[in-house]
């Protein structure tokens, strides 16, 4: 039995990687929120964010390539556990959208003052997007399943460049509206549509570090059928969450 497989049956894996995680969440959002909107210190809120999610990175491909490679995974807890975790992930939506119910049915009028013109176009371009990552995902793990390690390499990459573009409209749509004055304090749909885009694409950045953490490793022949299937499943999760914030958000 290896030293990996033994130290796993009779104890806990001593492993930096989880420091290295809170270290990086840390920076990037209590820190960076703080320099923002408590010192309004953008620079340093732009320098912790820059620290933080590398870290975050760097921290969940380091963590997932040290298990990945042992067969000790393979039987695992991983997919039924992502089941509890989604739905956990699913009521720290909730209030967001309960509060942004409760705001916009008591108004008097909607938008508020200060609101611009949502569009139209571009968020049904980037649910096109996510649509599709979703499928990709999908067909890459069928590959996987069918022993064609090679497409499924292909067709991860695929998902990780659409799940990418999908932030870069993020940032594009952001950086648009800011320049025409509409900000997270502007007024109350500001404040509840930049909380929930911005879970929501926090949530997206989290799932490409899961497909990186597959990538990687699978580059040198090391694939685990389970985490894959794990990762999978919260990317199916992100996709049908971006349906309630571009409907609430964007057409409603």
């Amino acid at each position: 039995m290896s030293n990996h497989a033994h130290a796993h049956e009779h104890g806990p894996i001593l492993t930096p990687w989880p420091l290295v995680i809170s270290v990086g969440i840390l920076a990037m959002i209590p820190l960076a929120f703080t320099f923002e909107f408590a010192y309004d210190n953008s620079f340093a809120a732009v320098l912790s964010l820059g620290v933080g999610a590398p870290l975050c990175i760097m921290g969940v491909i380091g963590w997932v390539r040290e298990a990945i490679g042992g067969d000790e995974l393979s039987q695992g807890l991983s997919f039924g556990a992502m089941g509890w975790f989604i739905l956990a992930e699913a009521l720290i939506f909730l209030p967001g959208f309960a509060t942004y119910w409760a705001l916009r049915l008591s108004a008097p009028e909607w938008p508020p003052a200060g609101s611009v013109d949502m569009p139209k176009l571009l968020p049904a371009i980037m649910t096109v997007v996510l649509v599709s990552s979703s499928l990709t995902i999908h067909k890459a793990e069928g590959l996987l399943e069918a022993g064609n390690v090679a497409g499924f390499r292909r067709w991860l990459m695929a998902t990780i460049l659409l799940g990418l573009t999908f932030l870069l409209m993020s940032v594009y749509e952001w950086n648009h509206l800011f320049h025409e004055g509409f900000t997270i304090d502007t007024n109350v749909f500001s404040s509840s549509f930049f909380s929930l885009t911005g879970l929501h694409g926090s949530h997206v950045f989290v799932g490409l570090g899961i497909f990186l953490a597959m990538l990687f490793p699978a580059m040198s022949g090391k694939v685990n059928g389970a985490f894959v299937r794990t990762g999978s499943l919260y990317w199916h999760f992100v996709d049908i969450i971006w349906f309630f914030v571009v409907s609430q958000m964007y057409y409603w």
